[in-house]
This record gives structure tokens, sequence and C-alpha cells, in this order.
């Protein structure tokens, strides 16, 4: 039989997960290995050293770099007040002084007699770290972080904005094919994961800002407004650092598209429960996919490793589920009929490999396997 091999979205209602939480410096992991977290569990904490100030205390004062020692009224290695004097002149009338005072609150740490300048820095930064799943921790990484591991229900968009957060899921709308309007957004979903149908707009994520939702789900959305939102025109680098009033998850891509049934479905059936969401996309090499995790009771005996059937898969098959992941049908959703294994000339005048796909109004065509993404349950 032949086969292609094609990324997958996974949509899924029973997975074992891993997430590996790492500190971007070294510092204490503050769980043990067996601990159950929580998502606001903090598992490790480090700080991050304080925003360096320069003053040029020489030029200031007017006096030679190598003899600025004598105008200190500090050491290195102390702390020293917001205003407080850090050098002074010294002059045969005092009305005539001339005062340096410090423009942060923070600690002398070095003097040079080369330049005549000092440098001052502002206090650490306590960083924390967070489980961001409900889990167990598996693995300790010493002075890094830790691996937390979870049964859940595992959602991946195609495209999100927004950092890691956590809430309850509430459904906006009943079916996958309605908009996600301004009037959909309640008081009462606030702290939330909004979940709606086929397409957001500018004026559904002002409310949701307004409202205080924790994020919003929803199938498509149109480039301008995300734009609009963002101020900005997105490159091709990871997304996820956006600070935007919520995290952005859009499940099927740019335009009104209706929501996958299956994934509409499956977040439906976990309504009020509690889930993880992320935004953080990279669609280069090393691909990230936006998220919603749903974690479960306890573990499920029929629960696989995320990874681990793909990875036995000998590829896309006959009956496989598909995305459909270019124009001119981009987002369309159908079942796999046939794999023809010989190449097909298409309308570039290249020769590639096709597959047939049926569609759910019994319409079917050939596309190039390369334009197709592998629904993965």
């Amino acid at each position: 039989m032949a086969h292609s091999y094609t990324p997958g979205l996974t949509v899924t209602e029973t997975s074992v997960l891993r997430k590996r939480r790492l500190l971007p410096i070294p510092g204490t992991v503050t769980v043990k290995t067996g601990a159950p977290v929580q998502a606001d569990t903090v598992v490790a904490r480090t700080e991050l050293a304080g925003k360096v100030h320069v003053v040029n205390v020489a030029n200031l004062l007017g006096a030679a770099p190598d003899e600025i020692r004598d105008y200190l009224t500090k050491k290195e290695g102390e702390s020293v007040a917001r205003d407080e004097v850090i050098a002074e002149s010294k002059p045969l009338i005092k009305w005539f002084r001339t005062e340096i005072r410090s423009p942060i609150a923070g600690k002398l740490e070095s003097v040079s007699l080369i330049t005549g300048q000092v440098l001052l820095r502002e206090p650490p930064k306590a960083l924390e770290l967070l489980a961001y799943v409900d889990g167990i921790v598996v693995e300790e990484l010493p002075s890094q972080g830790v691996m937390v591991e979870c049964t859940a229900s595992l959602v991946q968009g195609i495209f999100g904005i927004g950092g890691e957060t956590w809430g309850e899921l509430a459904m906006a709308v009943r079916s996958p094919d309605e908009r996600l309007a301004p009037d959909h957004l309640q008081p009462a979903m606030k702290g939330k994961i909004v979940v709606g149908g086929s397409f957001l707009g500018a004026d559904t994520m002002a409310k949701a800002r307004e409202t205080g939702v924790a994020a919003l789900v929803v199938g498509g959305i149109h480039d301008k407004d995300l734009r609009e939102l963002l101020g900005y025109d997105l490159g091709v680098a990871i997304t996820g650092t956006e600070r935007v009033g919520f995290t952005l998850v859009i499940t099927e891509g740019f335009g009104v598209i209706p929501m996958a049934a299956k994934t509409f479905a499956l977040l439906a059936a976990h309504e009020g429960q509690k889930a993880s969401i992320s935004g953080a996309t990279q669609i280069r090499a090393g691909v990230i996919r936006p998220e919603i995790i749903i974690p479960k009771p306890s573990k499920s005996a029929t629960a696989q490793p995320s990874g681990t059937e793909a990875e036995e898969r000998a590829g896309i098959q006959a009956g496989d589920q598909v995305r459909v992941i270019r124009d001119p049908l981009f987002g369309r959703i159908g079942n796999v009929k046939s794999l023809p294994p010989d190449l097909r000339l298409i309308e570039t005048e290249s020769h590639v490999r096709v597959l047939e796909v049926g569609f759910a109004d019994g319409s079917s065509t050939v596309i190039p396997r390369a334009n197709v993404e592998l629904i993965e349950g």
C-alpha cells in the first residue's frame, strides 16, 4: 500500500502527555518526583539579574576618571536607594557642591577608573516556573526544572497567540458553524476558556478583553483583525509572548471556517472542566502547535503517550481524516478514499504524489499529498 508521511494535528479524547518545564537559567527545583501538582504549582524558581544603569561620574563632576573613588559616597557592593547621593564634589564652599544621585534602587556594582563610570544594578527579579498542567512530577531535572505527566484530552490548533494559562471551559455557541459574537461573552465568563464556532471579529476580541476571559478558541479569524489586535504584522517567528489580554487559539485557519465537528464535540463534552491552554506557535522547523489540554482525574489504562501512535503508524492511510491546508479548498475536512501510487501532473506542471479525499457532501477531489494535514485521534 502507498503511504504518505504528513504532519498530524492531534484531536484526541485520551492521551498521556509529558511536559518538560525548564527554567531559562539555573535555579532551584521546588518539587520532588512523584509529587502531584496543579497548573499553578511552582515547580522551580530562579532570579533574573536586574537591569544595569551607567552613571558617568567623571563627566558629571568634571574629574579625572582615575580619581572618582575620592568622590564616591558608596562602595562597590553596597545598596543604594533611589535618589540617594552616590558621589559628590568637595568644594571649599559647600553651596557649590555637586551631588550625583542614584536613578534607581539597587546596588553599586562596579567602578571603572578607566572610563570614570559607575555601574548600578536594579534588584534581581524572582522568576517562578509553574507546572502549567495538573499532573504528577515524573522526573526532576536538577537546577533546571521537572517533567510533568498527565492523562488528558488534547486538542491542537492551527495557530495561536498568547502565553500559557488555564481556566474552566465554557461553550459560548451551540454549533461549530456559529460565529462568536460580542453578546456571547457574559460577565460569568471572566477567567474562563471560551469556545466559539466558525469565526470571531475584532469587536468580539475587544469584548473578550473587557470581560477578562482567560482564552478564546475558535475556528477562524481574519488576518486584518489579528493585525489590529496585535498592532503589527506577525512574521514567521514563534508566537506565545504576546500580551493582548487573553490567549487565542485558532483551530482551522484564516477566514470564516467552521470548527471541526470532532474538535467542537470534544470540547463541548468537557464543558465546565479545568483546562490548560497555550497559543505558542512555530511553523518552521521544530513545529510547535497551540494546544488545549484537559487533564483527567486519573490515568486511563488505554491511554497512549502522546506521539507514540504517530511513530508507529506507517503513514497516512485510506479512511484517515484529513484537513486541506492549501487553497482553493483550504480548511475543508474529509476522509482519504485512495492513495494512488503513481505521480500526477498538477497545475504547476510538477509531478507529485496525490490522494483522493471524499467530503461529507458526497463530493471528492484529488489533492497533492503535501496539501493535507492528518487529523490524529
